[in-house]
């Protein structure tokens, strides 16, 4: 059998801590290759750089290694926000609209009847039917 004359297998250097600082950034890829907030074409790539840095005798090397790591970009999410002010507080409010178009009612997930901005419609009519309502034709006692 015949001996290597470089004996360095990268699964062994420095203890195995490049093998597992490799297997760290090979979970890092396909994490990201499995989020599905990326595009699933895209190109990751590690990078692995080992410098020598021999002393001046040239007998001892110091092996340093460094990894980069370029991962697919998160692609970004878009929605559209009404705001305007409370006529009663003066506030002014924002609430992402959740059905298509602003004064539109729709229904979630679960069938639920909701306004534009999430808030189910049963709530809205159970707090307006809680306020008096002041009969004006009722005879005054």
């Amino acid at each position: 059998m015949v001996q290597k004359r470089i004996d360095l297998p990268l699964s062994k250097l420095a203890n195995g801590a490049i093998q597992e600082k490799l297997d760290y950034e090979l979970k890092k890829v396909f994490d990201n290759i499995h989020d599905k907030n990326t595009k699933a074409q895209d190109k990751r790539t590690i990078t692995i750089k080992l410098e020598f840095k021999p002393d001046e005798n040239r007998q001892t090397v110091a092996v340093t290694s460094n990894f980069t790591t370029s991962l697919a970009n998160v692609e970004g999410v878009s929605t559209t926000v009404l705001t305007g002010r409370d006529l009663h507080t003066g506030n002014v409010e924002a609430k992402e609209l959740r059905s298509n178009v602003p004064g539109q009612t729709y229904f979630d997930e679960d069938l639920t009847t909701r306004t534009d901005v999430g808030v189910p419609v049963d709530v809205i009519e159970q707090e307006l039917n809680r306020k008096k309502v002041i009969n004006l034709q009722a005879e005054r006692g």
